[in-house]
């Protein structure tokens, strides 16, 4: 399958640097959260990530101030905060629990569920096809996640609940978008979920050591700059030829895992990868290709039959028209 492609050989290389380097971001922090979770509860790990991930906003709200964050859809960014906590929480525990590759093998089903959700909140058309690609990607999150035999994993379907938060929250961005800046939307999103995390970090707080500490920021920067990394492939390059390098996160995971966790990817957790991606990226395609269409069908002019009642503009007005007009 064929993905579209940029025109620009340029645009289409530096597309894809970028989104290999917010892949390894990525990586490196899912590698790191499942290493401080050893020995450091998901919850306190997840407030310090918020709570760190907020710093980077600070000097964007002094130089805004509270006009910056005026806002008239309060509730809709405070149940995009419960979403997004609800999301790390279930992320941080799953890597706590389950090998970090299968977690992210489930986390790439994050496309099919958000065009399920666009289906069912937004309205958006979803057409046979596309249904029976997420068809397919749900059979291959049931082959990583194997919940009905014997290596049947909490880890799995916490990896699961979260991504379904993911989508749930992707789906409130949308809608932010419409009339909030992406800066308010962040800024808001820290300022929601740094005391929702608190709270039930302090039932399990431990004081987290200066080499936790320093992990923590880690996984703070690196989640920050993934995701800055990430906005601009997206800004560079056709977004349904980008992701197919976001997909590199897996390999990039299995590899940290193995040298840092001994952790070896099994057969079905690559079958069932290879069907959620296959999924993935027809999905990508099918919205690539209809934007296309939706873009080129806007730029056709109009068919529409002329005013029988419209004055025609002779050569002589036209002309007229020139001589009266002052010179620019």
């Amino acid at each position: 399958m064929i993905l579209h492609r940029p025109a620009s050989d340029n645009a289409a290389l530096m597309g894809a640097l970028l989104m290999i380097s917010a892949a390894m971001c990525f990586a490196v922090m899912a590698v790191f959260i499942r290493y401080v979770t050893a020995d450091l509860h998901p919850f306190e790990a997840s407030f310090f990530r918020n709570l760190f991930g907020l710093l980077p906003m600070v000097p964007w709200m002094v130089r805004h101030g509270a006009s910056g964050l005026k806002t008239e859809r309060f509730k809709l960014h405070f149940l995009r905060g419960v979403l997004g906590f609800g999301a790390m929480s279930c992320i941080f525990t799953a890597l706590s629990l389950s090998p970090a590759a299968q977690v992210i093998a489930i986390n790439f089903t994050l496309p099919i569920l958000t065009t399920v959700l666009a289906a069912l909140v937004v309205r958006e058309t979803v057409r046979a096809r596309r249904w029976s690609a997420i068809a397919i990607g749900f059979v291959g999150a049931m082959i990583v996640i194997r919940p009905f035999g014997q290596s049947f994993e909490t880890g799995a379907i916490l990896a699961l609940g979260a991504t379904v938060f993911m989508a749930c929250a992707m789906t409130t961005v949308k809608m932010l978008s419409r009339t909030e800046s992406a800066n308010a939307i962040v800024t808001w999103m820290g300022l929601i979920m740094t005391p929702l995390s608190l709270i039930p970090a302090l039932i399990y707080w431990q004081g987290p050591t200066a080499w936790q500490l320093f992990i923590l920021l880690i996984i703070a920067v690196t989640g920050t700059a993934g995701q800055q990394l990430l906005v601009r492939a997206y800004r560079t390059a056709d977004q349904s030829y980008v992701m197919i390098f976001d997909f590199l996160r897996l390999p990039f995971v299995a590899a940290l895992a193995y040298v840092m966790f001994g952790e070896v990817v099994d057969f079905w957790t690559w079958a069932g990868a290879a069907l959620i991606i296959g999924s993935a990226l027809y999905i990508a395609r099918r919205e690539a290709v209809l934007a296309k269409k939706a873009k080129r069908e806007a730029s056709v002019p109009t068919t529409a039959p002329a005013d029988p009642q419209a004055i025609p503009v002779t050569g002589v007005d036209r002309d007229a028209s020139a001589k009266d007009k002052p010179d620019a």
